[in-house]
C-alpha cells in the first residue's frame, strides 16, 4: 500500500500538480493518514458520510465529487460552519441555482466546481456547451463561489496499456483547459482545473494548465486495474482471507467460505481478455497460485476452480487451509467488510485493525 501511494505521489510531483486523493476506496481514517501528505487534505470523497467522518478527523479541504442534490446542501453548510471547506460538484443550471440560493440564505459562499465531460462516460458538460457559461454565471453572480472545473475520464477503464491511458489523460487535460478558457473569456474565474482517474493519473505525461489530479483505487489496486495494465498483480494490496470448507472432487472444485457477501458481486473483469471470475486465488502469504480462480459465488460459498485457459497442474487444499482472494474491484470488496486487518511491514510485528465505515 505504501509503495502504491509513493508511486503516484512522485508522479504528481514530477508533473507539477497537486494530488487530491480519492478516499472512497478505503473509507478509513487510518488509511487516509498515509494517503494525505499534508494530513488535512486536499482530499476527494464520494458521499457526504465520508466528508463528515473525515472532517471530524481534522481533514478540512474536501471535494465531494458526485453531483450535488439540493436536499444535501444543509449538510454541506453544516460542514463549512464546522471549519471544513467542502467543494460541491454540478453540471446544470438547476443545481447551480440551488447552490446559489443556499449560499445566500446561509451567508456561506459555497464553492462549486463544474463537471466537464471529455469522453461521454457519464455526467458533465462539454467544453463548448453554452450551458457552461450560464452555470458559471449563476454561481459567481448568485452568491456562491465558482471554484473551477473537474473532469473524470471514465472511459480510460476500457482501454489497455500505458499508451492508451496517456491518450485519455491528454483528452481529459484538454477538456478542462478548453472549459477554463471559455469561462475566463466570459469574464468568469476558474482557479482550479481538476482531472483524474487511476489509469489517466498514472498514464499522464503532460498536465500543462491543470492544477490537480485525483485518483482513488491506486492505494489498493485490484484485478480490473491489473487487467488494463495500470498495475501488476504484485501491486494489489487488498485481499480477502478465506478458509477451505469442502470439495466437489468430480468437478475439480474447492469450496471456500468467501462468497459474494465477502467478495461483492462485481464482475469487472468479465469484459476483459482474462475473466478472473470473482477473484484470483493466492496462498495465505499472498502469492498467486497459477491456474486457480473463484469460478462462481453464492452468498457465503465461493467455488475455486481451474481457470479454463490454464493447462498446468493445480494444487489440492485440505479442509481448513487458508487462502487469499484478490478482488475484481477493491472499492466494492472493501465495502463488504467493517475493518481491515493490516499486515505489518516488519515480519513478526503485531497485526493491527483499521475500522472502515459506510453510509451516505
Amino acid at each position: 500500500m505504501k509503495r502504491n501511494i509513493a508511486r503516484l505521489s512522485q508522479h504528481a510531483a514530477t508533473l507539477g500538480v497537486s494530488l487530491r486523493p480519492h478516499l472512497k476506496t478505503s473509507k478509513c481514517i487510518e488509511a487516509a493518514r498515509y494517503v494525505l501528505a499534508g494530513g488535512n487534505g486536499p482530499a476527494t470523497v464520494s458521499t457526504l458520510a465520508e466528508a463528515e467522518m473525515f472532517a471530524a478527523a481534522g481533514i478540512t479541504d474536501i471535494l465531494y465529487a458526485v453531483g450535488i442534490s439540493p436536499d444535501k446542501l444543509d449538510r454541506v453548510i453544516a460542514l463549512h460552519r464546522a471549519g471544513c471547506r467542502l467543494t460541491v460538484l454540478l453540471d446544470c443550471a438547476a443545481q447551480a441555482n440551488a447552490v446559489a440560493a443556499a449560499s445566500r440564505a446561509s451567508g456561506v459562499a459555497l464553492p462549486a466546481m463544474i463537471e466537464i465531460d471529455s469522453d461521454g462516460h457519464r455526467s458533465g458538460l462539454t467544453p463548448d456547451d453554452r450551458a457552461l457559461i450560464e452555470v458559471g454565471r449563476i454561481l459567481q453572480d448568485g452568491g456562491a463561489e465558482l471554484a473551477g472545473v473537474l473532469c473524470h475520464a471514465g472511459e480510460s477503464y476500457n482501454v489497455v496499456g500505458r499508451e492508451a491511458h496517456a491518450r485519455f489523460a491528454e483528452i481529459e487535460r484538454q477538456a478542462v483547459v478548453d472549459a477554463a478558457t471559455a469561462l475566463r473569456k466570459a469574464g468568469l474565474p476558474c482557479p482550479a482545473l481538476s482531472v483524474g482517474s487511476t489509469p489517466t493519473a498514472h498514464g499522464a505525461r503532460d498536465l500543462t494548465g491543470v492544477t490537480e489530479m485525483r485518483a482513488g483505487v491506486y492505494v489498493f489496486f485490484d484485478l480490473v486495474m491489473a487487467g488494463i495494465e495500470a498495475c501488476t498483480l504484485d501491486d494489489i494490496a487488498l485481499s480477502v482471507l478465506t478458509t477451505v470448507i469442502g470439495h466437489q472432487t468430480a468437478r475439480g472444485w474447492t469450496i471456500c467460505d468467501a462468497g459474494w457477501m465477502a467478495m461483492s458481486r462485481d464482475r469487472g473483469t468479465a469484459g476483459q481478455p482474462v475473466d478472473q471470475g470473482y477473484g484470483l486465488v493466492c496462498d495465505d502469504a499472498g502469492r498467486v497460485i497459477p491456474g486457480l480462480y473463484v469460478k462462481q459465488a453464492n452468498q457465503e460459498h465461493g467455488v475455486i476452480a481451474r481457470h479454463p485457459d490454464f493447462q498446468g497442474d493445480v494444487p489440492e487444499f485440505p479442509v481448513g487451509a487458508r487462502l487469499r482472494i484478490l478482488p475484481n474491484h477493491a472499492c466494492a470488496t472493501a465495502a463488504q467488510h467493517q475493518r481491515y486487518h493490516v499486515l505489518p511491514e516488519t515480519p513478526g510485528a503485531e497485526l493491527v485493525e483499521w475500522p472502515r465505515f459506510g453510509g451516505w
